[in-house]
């Protein structure tokens, strides 16, 4: 298809040319999004930065912008992805790390055309903050493994096809040492999807309880015993995915407040002036830094991720001062379970209620300020007691 010589240098301009000559042989309007997904998957013009025929061309990280603006400007920009932020934010980068080809082959193309949807098996009952601390367990089973345990605040296990998931596989060593990855098969015989109603009203989070799941030890990601590397590689890649993704200016949530501002001059007071003023002004540096991380995963990924929770609590409450009464009626307590999180385009009553929720989904506020200070600023870590100790003798 693609007629620019082969070689050539991939650098911006190449990159507008590729995304400009593609959307010229898929028309948009006539090509299904999935159809047109999955081209753009094969022709190395989903994640840039990915190999060749995983998604990429080898490209820079920094420069999957400009391909999704020159998308976007073409009128190509996919639309309805809110509930694929686990397999595209999570699920792909870990893949792409630790997958074996075979892995990287099955997973990666049906989950970005979004035929596929993940979740993830992390955070258990009493292992949220500290995931190290998580129990269920996963025992050789012949050719395989058999699952046991439950798993806790999981969005969208209800549609979800597959899963991430960590599991204990040995517990007579620390904590950290004994732990395996694994993609489980969220139809597998022995897995149970329960909903959990939050505040908001919806079960967008879920319960999941794994009685004797019996996974095939090709469905394991990275070798036995590493399961906290490879997590620390999802982690990284989630709180990019919640908080660090690049806006436009008053994109988000300070968006919708401006413009309550500008379109109600009856709302406004002395006070609520100064502190959309200085709302607009974090929300702006907050947006520039992510610019410039350019979506690199690693600890800033936790400064980005924790000014997005406190940007969003802060806005949402400015947003009620705002409407007033108005601002608190919520008459949207029906119970459903949402295909994903459409956050911008509910009401004042909905930002308030699920941002709450923001400083702990993606790592609880107080472990990104740990990782901040110890990561980032370099300061004496915390002690840690039980770093030696197998993870059987720890008090549960």
């Amino acid at each position: 298809m693609s007629t620019v010589t082969e070689g050539a240098a991939l650098d911006a301009a190449e990159l507008r040319r590729r995304v400009a000559e593609f959307v010229a042989a898929h028309d948009p309007a006539t090509t299904g999004q999935k159809e047109f997904l999955a081209a753009r998957f094969d022709a190395g013009l989903a994640w840039v930065h990915f190999p060749e025929g995983a998604g990429g061309l080898g490209a820079p990280r920094a420069l999957q912008s400009v391909v999704d603006d020159e998308f976007a400007r073409l009128g190509a920009a996919p639309e309805g992805r809110e509930g694929l932020v686990i397999g595209l934010g999570m699920a792909a980068p870990t893949i792409l790390a630790f997958g074996t080809p075979e892995q990287r082959e099955r997973f990666l193309k049906p989950l970005y055309t979004g035929e596929e949807v993940w979740c993830q098996l992390f955070s258990e009952p009493g292992a949220g903050s500290d995931l190290a601390a998580l129990g269920t367990r996963a025992v050789r089973d012949g050719d395989g493994w058999t699952v046991n345990g439950q798993k806790v605040w999981t969005s969208l296990a209800h549609q979800a096809r597959w899963a991430i998931l960590v599991a204990r596989t040995d517990p007579d060593v620390p904590k950290h040492a004994g732990m395996t990855y694994f993609v489980c098969d969220m139809r597998a015989e022995g897995v149970e999807v329960r909903p959990l109603r939050q505040i908001t009203g919806e079960a967008e989070f879920n319960e999941v309880y794994l009685t004797d799941v019996h996974l095939p030890d090709d469905l394991r990601l990275g070798e036995v015993g590493q399961g906290w590397k490879v997590a620390q590689t999802t982690l990284m890649n989630e709180r990019v995915a919640i908080g660090g993704q690049p806006d436009p200016r008053e994109g988000g949530l300070i968006g919708v407040v401006s413009d309550i501002w500008r379109e109600r001059p009856e709302l406004r007071t002395p006070g609520t002036h100064d502190a959309l003023m200085r709302l607009w002004v974090e929300a702006e540096a907050a947006r520039m830094t992510k610019e410039r991380l350019r979506q690199q995963p690693g600890p800033e990924g936790s400064a980005a991720k924790y000014a997005f929770s406190r940007l969003n609590q802060e806005i949402s409450g400015l947003e009620l001062e705002l409407l007033g009464q108005e601002g608190l009626l919520y008459d949207d307590w029906t119970f459903r379970r949402p295909e994903g999180v459409a956050f911008t385009k509910r009401g004042a009553g909905f930002h308030y209620l699920r941002s709450k929720g923001n400083s702990i989904e993606g790592g609880t506020t107080e472990i990104l300020r740990t990782i901040i200070a110890e990561r980032i600023l370099g300061l004496p870590g915390e002690p840690r007691v039980d770093k030696d100790v197998a993870w059987k003798d720890l008090p549960t």
